[in-house]
């Protein structure tokens, strides 16, 4: 059997502002419509014996992903797993406690394919044929790593150096890793040909990672399985999760698997791709899947270029324009703009950590916030008021809440709402409308087939998102 294990983390704040805390990286929608995580779903399920696609992710994603996943998988006759985190504690946690829950379901000989969500990979066909390749010498009890291979001397990745060749197939032994080097250094491992980029995608069997565990890091072998232990196991129908335990998870160290295993361990092979392959690590990267124009622009959404060269533009909703300029990276979104040098795209981070250090919101939410039982886009927000667009999937529901500061007026545009106001349940229908007081308890709720879509207006003297006091919630949120 087969298990992809989908490992879905991380903020991306060099793709800021489109991929923000609440909505990351894998989240992202490319200009053909698809997510990076959807995308890997479905090169994921195109292999051939997936037995279960499990995703490790933090619980805060868990309703997005689940979303993705079931428009992703389609008809495909496979279970999804997930394996909530509490916190981040990097890849080797994480991998490891995937491992120990597919060893105790399916044995030791299970096969894990660890795949990052946010990877570009277009050629399914030659990534599937790579696989294959990396199974084989899984199932001969190697750590398998996939080596990209260089197409200049960057100094952003870590490089893998090959060795002979194992067995009848494209495999080869691993000589050693090198850390992501200096430009010079990059020059001559480009040179040489016998190194590749280190593309953070793995395959083993579950028992084989146990034992490498075993036997270099035993201290963290000793502190997943007391996490494992001390884990209340759900089973959620229709997907099944594990939200795993808090304080257990948080003890233990925070490293990579590179750190932990890969780099020590003597079974270790590496297959180099055929497939094409990008991390989407900065604007730069994902200018590239766009095609330039006779000037070297490139450009997504509605966008005027003129008398410019070598710039990308990616626009939400509005126009924009460029005059004269060059090498510049504009990207639009509703409620932030990001203008940056071509060269200094990897310094988009710094702008991230100014926003969270002055407590501004854009660092972390969109103006549409995506929340598990739909979504709310803010469309004006005002000293006392604040409008809302309000959308509830159908059957979906959202807290039985109560706020202390702010009185809210719902009236609905389309689908049935169900409201709960004080003592009082009623229903609410197109062009009728609702006031919930201050300090009422109250919830909203979908019993329909259609999308609820209603319009919010707040009113009060403080109207933060935090100003909610929860008294129950489906979603099994604080």
């Amino acid at each position: 059997m087969l298990i992809p294990m989908i490992l879905s983390g991380g903020a991306g704040t060099r793709l800021w502002p489109v991929s923000r805390e609440s909505h990351p990286k894998p989240f992202m929608r490319l200009a053909d419509g698809q997510t990076l995580l959807g995308r890997t779903y479905r090169r994921a399920l195109a292999c051939p014996e997936v037995g279960e696609v499990m995703t490790i992710t933090n619980r805060d994603y868990f309703f997005q992903t689940r979303d993705v996943w079931g428009e992703a998988s389609g008809d495909a006759r496979c279970a999804a797993r997930y394996l909530l985190e509490p916190v981040g504690r990097n890849t080797a946690p994480a991998i490891l406690l995937g491992a120990l829950d597919a060893q105790a379901r399916h044995g030791d000989d299970a096969v894990l394919l660890v795949l990052p969500a946010d990877h570009l990979i277009r050629d399914g066909a030659a990534f599937a044929r790579d696989v294959a390749q990396a199974r084989a010498l899984a199932a001969d009890g190697h750590l398998v790593t996939f080596g990209i291979r260089p197409s200049h001397p960057e100094t952003g990745f870590g490089y893998i150096h090959a060795g002979e060749a194992l067995g009848g197939g494209d495999g080869l032994r691993v000589r050693g890793f090198v850390e992501k080097p200096a430009l010079e250094r990059a020059r001559q491992l480009l040179e040489g040909g016998d190194h590749y980029w280190n593309s953070g995608m793995f395959c083993f069997t579950a028992g084989a990672l146990v034992k490498a565990f075993a036997e270099l890091a035993p201290a963290l072998l000793t502190a997943g399985r007391q996490c494992l232990e001390a884990t209340a196991r759900t089973e959620a129908a229709p997907q099944p999760f594990v939200e795993l335990e808090a304080q257990g998870f948080a003890a233990m160290e925070s490293i990579s698997i590179d750190y932990a295993i890969m780099e020590k361990a003597a079974n270790v092979a590496v297959v180099p791709a055929s497939f094409d392959w990008s991390d989407i690590g900065s604007w730069n990267a994902l200018a590239e899947l766009s095609e330039a124009d006779a000037d070297g622009n490139r450009s997504q959404g509605d966008a005027i270029l003129v008398d410019s060269h070598g710039c990308f533009v990616q626009s939400e909703d509005r126009t924009v324009a460029t005059v004269g300029v060059e090498d510049l990276v504009v990207i639009d979104t509703a409620d932030a703009l990001l203008v940056a040098h071509r060269d200094r795209v990897q310094d988009v981070k710094e702008v991230v950590s100014r926003l969270k250090a002055s407590g501004h919101e854009a660092y972390k939410l969109h103006r549409t916030v995506f929340r598990p039982w739909g979504s709310y886009t803010v469309l004006e927000n005002g000293s006392r008021y604040k409008i809302k667009r309000i959308e509830v999937k159908p059957g979906e529901s959202l807290s039985l809440q109560m706020h202390h500061h702010r009185s809210e007026h719902w009236i609905v545009v389309s689908g049935m709402a169900r409201v709960v106001n004080g003592e009082n349940e009623f229903f609410v229908r197109p062009n009728e409308s609702t006031y919930i007081p201050a300090g009422h308890k109250h919830r909203l709720e979908n019993p329909g087939v259609v999308n609820l879509v209603m319009i919010e207006v707040q009113s009060g003297e403080y109207l933060g998102e935090d100003d909610i006091v929860r008294f129950s919630d489906v979603y099994g949120r604080s």
